[in-house]
């Protein structure tokens, strides 16, 4: 018994220690990829924008979080404030703060998103529509302090007030020995006992590329280095909303933030509508990415839903409304409008998606919907590509039929290792005759249930290693069908650790400080490591390891992702044929971990990509894959 168990033993070894053989022809390609394989989805949920993306520090700045309290704001002092519907600053904000302080120094404070936050040598710029009661025309101090009140990291003062509505605009800075710290809050008070009103308050640190309004800049540069292709906006839920009430209403987001309402977002709590429609396509063009538009499609996620027919006609209108104001001539109506608001040149935009996820409808209406929206946006807008949000995925009795969509948005949240096994010929067979795919919403998750179950509250927000490695076994499946797959976007995106609604997610933060999941890592590898076509990359039926491999033309960089799921070290012979020349250098992108391996925010670069150079390789080579890792080779080939 004892020389039958060696032998298995030794035979187990042999076979673990067999290396797989990857045959990768550089002859021709195969297929060309899509040049915007890889995106971006968003929407307002776990505090993306508000309290995330979008970089305003005064939480419910506007007043109408809640119409019974100023809820984030608190009395400073024996200050007494309160909502005052008597005193509305405009349409859009109906209620004042009323602040009456019955000594001086005393008045008003805000909370933030979990706290303001304080960085060294810092410039913030501060936004007041205020005005004063008949006892009030003196000045307000307006600082940033410490939550005990004990320290001013920063503080100016405004003009003495009237009785009308004032716009102020102040600076305040921080020394350069401040702290990094989020234990701050904003505060406002009135240089001598009296009564004013706060008509609007705003606080913005520095912004990404300073544009006013704008985006948090370590978020913003996490979402750069991922060199997105394309932005799918505003959502998700966030565009349906929970009635059609309260839908995405993109006009209302337009123009000078004090003028716009804001509405409750699906998710529990109220966005500021900050991040607009102007906002999101600004954010594209800062990325050098597509906008890719969802279009509210007549359906809300309690339900509601609108006939086809006449009852549809003014909900297509504002699609095209919509469409108009994106890439609509200066000269149109609402191109004229974007015009109005900064920006005179078109948008180029490609793609609109048609509603989200409307399989939830039980109704049945989504094809005669999807059709009358196709045909009007396809007579005044022939070359854009209409999306259904019904997948393939989804039961044959809910795909559109009337019409064929030129896309067809697909969304997978699975285990890892579902995510495993569809990586082994997913999309392989698809018709490349089309629709093409849209890989919209997708994400592995590491537990045995699924995100929207009560279980999954209690985990991490961001994934760990063995997430990642489903992540990126499913990216290269995506990616050897990246002809047929045009797009594809992990989501959610950002989580803020003290207000999420789901997970995993992509980056997690907190008021200072953000971090890359090992998913972050796993598709930023990818999506940095992309050529225009696909290379033909064998390997044997019982691989253990997946593999994707294309071609850069314009240089000949080849690049080969390799997913080794296992617990052992792989080793992969590489063949390499059909290349005229290559070079002996190959440059090496590897994240290897444990299972369980995580980052989180005080310990943000746990799990991250190290680069090196693997020396001396032939046409024939042997590569060593660590244990449970995500790798890129980069070859120079001529």
């Amino acid at each position: 018994m004892k020389t039958q168990s060696l032998l298995l033993f030794l035979a187990s070894a042999a076979m673990a220690g067999a290396a797989t053989l990857l045959t990768i022809d550089g002859s021709k390609a195969v297929a060309m990829a899509s040049p915007i394989h890889y995106g971006l989805m968003t929407e307002e949920i776990n505090f993306c924008y508000d309290g995330g993306l979008y970089a305003e520090l005064v939480r419910n700045r506007s007043f109408r979080d809640d119409p019974e309290a100023a809820v984030h704001w608190s009395e400073w002092g024996s200050a007494v404030i309160s909502l005052d519907a008597a005193q509305p600053f405009n349409e859009a904000i109906p209620a004042s703060l009323r602040v009456e302080a019955k000594a001086a120094g005393e008045g008003v404070t805000n909370e933030g998103y979990w706290g303001i936050p304080i960085h060294p040598a810092t410039q913030y710029r501060a936004s007041l529509r205020v005005k004063g009661g008949k006892d009030f025309h003196d000045t307000l101090k307006v600082s940033l302090v410490s939550n005990d009140g004990a320290t001013v990291y920063a503080s100016a003062t405004t003009p003495a007030l009237g009785e009308e509505w004032l716009a102020i605009d102040l600076v305040l800075e921080t020394a350069a020995d401040a702290p990094t710290t989020a234990d701050a809050r904003l505060q406002i008070e009135l240089a001598k006992p009296g009564t004013c009103w706060l008509g609007f308050a705003s606080l913005f640190p520095p912004t990404w590329n300073d544009r006013p309004n704008g985006l948090r800049k370590d978020l913003m540069q996490m979402l750069v280095d991922m060199k997105p292709k394309f932005l799918r906006f505003p959502g998700g839920n966030y565009l349906e909303g929970d009635t059609i009430e309260t839908r995405f209403k993109w006009w209302e987001t337009l123009g000078p933030v004090t003028e716009r309402p804001g509405h409750p977002c699906p998710w529990g709590y109220r966005s500021s509508d900050g991040m607009g429609l102007m906002e999101f396509l600004l954010w594209c063009e800062d990325m050098g990415a597509e906008p890719v538009l969802g279009l509210y499609a007549g359906y809300s996620l309690k339900g509601d839903f609108v006939a086809p027919g006449k009852d549809l006609e003014p909900f297509v209108q504002e699609a095209l409304d919509e469409i108009e104001y994106v890439m609509g001539p200066p000269t149109s109506k609402w191109g004229a409008r974007r015009a109005k608001d900064g920006h005179p040149a078109p948008f180029k935009m490609r793609y609109v998606e048609i509603g989200n996820e409307d399989w939830f409808d039980k109704s049945g209406s989504y094809d005669g919907r999807f059709a009358q929206f196709y045909d009007a946006i396809k007579k005044k807008y022939p070359k854009l590509k209409c999306i259904s949000s019904v997948g393939s995925e989804q039961p044959k009795e809910k795909w559109v039929k009337s019409r064929k969509p030129d896309v067809l948005d697909e969304h997978f949240y699975r285990r890892a290792e579902v995510f495993r096994e569809m990586a082994k010929d997913y999309y392989d067979g698809f018709d490349r005759k089309g629709p093409e795919i849209f890989v919209g919403e997708w994400a592995a998750h590491e537990t045995p249930f699924a995100p929207w179950e009560p279980a999954s509250a209690k985990e991490p927000a961001t994934p760990n290693m063995t997430a990642a490695i489903g992540d990126a076994a499913f990216m290269t499946n995506m990616e050897r069908n990246s002809d047929i797959v045009t797009m594809q976007a992990y989501a959610p995106l950002f989580v803020n650790l003290n207000g999420r609604q789901w997970r995993p997610d992509l980056i997690g933060y907190d008021a200072v400080t953000a971090y890359g999941s090992p998913s972050y890592y796993a598709l930023r590898m990818f999506s940095t490591n992309f050529g225009d076509e696909i290379l033909k990359a064998e390997l044997p039926a019982d691989a253990k390891v997946f593999t994707s491999v294309t071609r850069r033309k314009e240089d000949g960089k080849v690049f080969v992702k390799l997913v080794n799921p296992e617990l052992e070290p792989q080793t992969v012979t590489l063949v390499m044929k059909g290349f005229r020349s290559l070079d002996s250098t190959v440059e090496t992108e590897v994240m290897a971990a444990g299972m369980d391996a995580t980052n989180r925010l005080d310990q943000p670069v746990a799990v991250i990509p190290e680069v090196g150079k693997w020396e001396g390789v032939k046409r024939k080579s042997d590569y060593e894959m660590p244990a449970h890792s995500i790798v890129v080779l980069t070859f120079q080939t001529r």
